[in-house]
């Protein structure tokens, strides 16, 4: 009797007894943790097995779903191997990668004909992050700050943050040469992910009896650097990541005392498939393009 097996179901199956999990198997595929479930148990129908041990946290493999995954799992690798061997081999391949939006529009984007003339075969996915808060969609790699190195086996340093205090030209011309005390004159601007900023700035360089007249705190970078450009106030504006603001003239630097910070931005690679060389081409650009940042 023929069984009609779809092959994603089995590929599903070999994904979810690899990870034992429904969550992580539809990231890796894709899909809703619904339509997972939905293949594995349309599998588990045609066969008249059962695979997975349901627990109410956990899924688990039944003997027999042991059994079935030693058997199958070398023969879809070895159809995805006879499948890359007859394909072109100017095949279109995909990377995807994530990062926060305010990297992508100030360092990766305007970076990225270099990329496209390079590599025209390899088309690009980019998904970007308002914030840390927000967790992002699965992707093979990703651009992260943090202030920590990252748990990942394959992470890269790529450089450090500083912050600079900044304005627009007008308001520049207006309280430069007054001291730090022209900060509580004026509304000052930073980021929400880190509200105590401009009062570490102010311990850094000694000021002390820091009285700001008034705080602002946006949620993205990008409105950060747009509100002191507008001349709203003046804001921390991290470097080197927003230099082109400054050499554009948008931005002028207040002092030129610097607030170090432990964030860095790190590259991490999430999918470690042996067989997909067009993530590590993607990994030696990101290194060479962003790298020399830190010097």
């Amino acid at each position: 009797m023929t069984i009609h097996t779809p092959l994603r179901g089995l590929r599903c199956f070999c994904v979810a007894a690899e990870c034992l999990s429904f969550k992580e198997t539809a990231k890796q595929l894709y899909l809703t943790p619904s339509a997972v479930s939905h293949q594995i148990k349309q599998l588990e129908d045609n066969l008249n097995l059962s695979l997975f041990e349901r627990k109410t946290r956990a899924i688990a493999l039944t003997e027999t779903g042991k059994r079935f995954y030693q058997e199958v799992q070398p023969l879809l690798a070895q159809l995805a191997d006879t499948i890359a061997q007859f394909s072109q081999v100017e095949r279109m391949q995909e990377v995807s990668i994530s990062m926060p939006e305010f990297f992508a529009s100030e360092l990766f984007v305007p970076k990225l004909i270099g990329w496209s003339a390079q590599y025209p075969n390899i088309n690009l996915k980019l998904e970007t992050v308002k914030s840390r808060r927000d967790s992002p969609k699965y992707t093979d790699l990703s651009i992260i700050l943090s202030g920590k190195q990252p748990d990942e086996s394959q992470a890269y340093d790529l450089f450090p943050i500083s912050y600079v205090p900044a304005c627009n030209p007008k308001l520049y011309e207006q309280i430069h040469g007054k001291s730090y005390r022209a900060l509580e004159k004026t509304p000052l601007i930073l980021h929400q992910a880190r509200p105590h900023a401009w009062h570490q700035w102010a311990e850094h360089v000694g000021y002390h009896n820091f009285k700001p007249k008034q705080i602002i705190q946006l949620d993205s970078m990008f409105s950060v650097a747009r509100a002191a450009q507008q001349g709203l106030g003046v804001a921390l504006i991290p470097l080197p990541i927003s230099q082109s603001w400054f050499s554009s003239g948008s931005l002028v630097r207040l002092f030129e005392q610097e607030l170090l910070s432990r964030d860095r931005y790190y590259l991490v690679r999430h999918d470690d498939d042996a067989n997909r060389p067009e993530i590590q081409l993607l990994i030696d650009w990101v290194l060479k393009s962003f790298q020399p940042v830190n010097g």
